[in-house]
């Protein structure tokens, strides 16, 4: 039995690991979950041919996570997904899944050495500060490894996971395309749900959030004013992605010299633009303004940056000191983000000044994942619990304090400036060129958006936003074959030009 158990792993090596691991997360999710995690045990045929079809098919895996990162929040919302399984364990299992397959095939598909960069040491900084916060007891109700654990998962590790996974499987220039075009594909459906919501209704599921959760935030005007959140969890997360998205798409259909792409991603641009407007969150247009000043420094094209600041201009102008389109309430509280007198826009302050007094016997926080449910009410920390953050940013800072606030603010300075600099310094095409650009003006707005609202490590930002950036620096590996597809699909697109001028001649004969 020894000697085939010890045959059967060599044999199957990596495989043998997962199952073995796999095993040991069933049992410890019955353990503290109960039932309802075991079973998982009871569906394990299926898990082990979903398993399998993954490492049959290694892309298949990472296209599923790419799409149930982004409606993984509608699926919660309208109670698709089984109950008592956290909404991040579809992300982490699948994430884990691909690195997995990525170690055991590290011998054919060596792509390991791209990982070893900037964003890399500078994510290792942030996930080894917050491991250290596990000892964090400042709130004196000793050390709570589970409540760190739940925390440090979304602030710290998903976003070396999302690191990872996108250096090792955005590895070509038609997987990075591929990848373009479902991201797409993903923003045109928010936009049509938004849509939905807004002329067909609401689920019914979504109605009762409307109402219930997110009356007060989303229901404005006395009812005649609603901040629509299509498939993500709130408006705010909804407006932040919608920009950020809108970037990316709008500097891709600028810099690339297909005329497809330019059609197909300027469109997907404005009708996320729309939806955007929809959210009536009026940070995004900060973000928006944000991440094309990003873009328009990076391009190094006078041809470009000239026309974009003037179209740019007029469009603030128009927004900030005239009145057109004051008859769309949308427009109308859009226009409100620059009112310094606006009251909703000044609660924020006030929490904040609140915090600020009890944060200064906290230098490191109150703890990561410490909140309501574990802070007792006599607790003198019990207010930086419960008050509410209203931002990503200041959500870190209560959990870590100013010395994890200063850690936060460095590993992103760190990881923006690598790959700004790798945009800047390392690639000669003008489209790839576009494509970085785009990417690090989305961070910028991700990260300027989580400065006004708690949006960052939400789904699907989170992975989108890191993502991204990670895809930033691998493409001077991939800048040579992106050249010659380029180029290819150039000579595709003259040809059925001249195919078409030929017939258009012979039909006027």
């Amino acid at each position: 039995m020894r000697n085939s158990i010890a045959t059967y792993t060599s044999e199957n090596r990596g495989r043998a690991l997962l199952l073995f691991l796999l095993f040991s997360l069933a049992i410890y999710q019955f353990i503290n979950a109960g039932f309802s995690a075991f079973a998982i045990i009871c569906i394990s045929p299926i898990l082990v041919l979903a398993v399998y079809a993954a490492f049959t098919y290694r892309m298949s895996a990472f296209w599923a996570l790419i799409f149930i990162n982004y409606f993984v929040q509608c699926f919660n919302k309208n109670q698709i997904l089984p109950h008592g399984i956290p909404i991040s364990m579809y992300n982490e299992l699948l994430e884990i899944l691909l690195l997995t397959i990525a170690i055991i095939d590290a011998r054919q598909t060596p792509h390991f050495e791209r990982t070893a960069n900037l964003m890399l040491y500078a994510l290792i900084g942030w996930c080894g500060f917050c491991t250290i916060e596990v000892l964090n007891d400042t709130c004196g109700l000793g050390i709570n490894v589970g409540a760190w654990y739940s925390g440090a998962r979304l602030m710290a590790f998903n976003l070396i996971y999302a690191f990872l996974v996108f250096s090792l499987y955005i590895t070509t220039p038609k997987e990075l395309m591929n990848y373009l075009r479902f991201w797409a594909a993903l923003s045109l459906f928010s936009v049509f749900w938004t849509y939905k919501q807004i002329h067909w209704g609401p689920t019914a599921l979504e109605h009762q959030w409307l109402w219930n959760v997110g009356i007060t935030t989303h229901i404005l005007n006395g009812g005649t004013l609603i901040r629509w959140f299509s498939t993500h969890n709130d408006a705010a997360s909804y407006g932040i992605n919608a920009a950020a998205t809108a970037i990316v798409f709008f500097v891709i259909a600028i810099t690339t010299k297909i005329k497809r792409d330019r059609l197909f991603f300027g469109i997907t641009g404005a009708l996320v633009t729309w939806g955007m407007f929809q959210s009536g969150t009026r940070t995004a247009i900060f973000c928006l303004f944000a991440g094309f000043i990003v873009f328009l420094v990076l391009s190094k094209s006078v041809r470009i940056m000239v026309p974009s600041f003037i179209i740019g201009g007029i469009f603030v102008i128009l927004l900030v000191f005239t009145n057109i389109g004051n008859g769309n309430q949308q427009i109308r509280r859009m226009r409100s983000a620059f009112n310094k007198n606006d009251a909703s826009s000044n609660v924020r302050a006030i929490n904040q000044a609140t915090m600020k007094k009890y944060i200064k016997d906290a230098p490191w926080g109150i703890g990561i994942g410490m909140g309501m449910d574990n802070v007792p009410a006599n607790n003198k920390f019990r207010k930086l619990a419960t008050i509410p953050p209203d931002s990503e940013y200041v959500f870190i800072w209560l959990r870590t304090g100013p010395i994890g606030m200063t850690t936060f603010i460095v590993t992103m300075l760190m990881m923006l400036a690598g790959a700004c600099w790798i945009t800047l310094t390392r690639l000669k095409s003008q489209s790839l060129i576009g494509v970085g650009a785009g990417f690090c003006g989305a961070f910028v707005a991700f990260q300027l958006g989580a400065y006004g609202n708690q949006i960052l490590m939400n789904f699907p930002n989170c992975l989108i936003c890191y993502g991204g950036l990670a895809i930033v620096y691998i493409l001077p590996f991939i800048e040579k074959d992106w050249v010659a597809l380029e180029e290819k699909r150039l000579a595709e697109q003259q040809e059925r030009e001249r195919l078409k001028l030929e017939k258009k001649k012979a039909s006027r004969v």
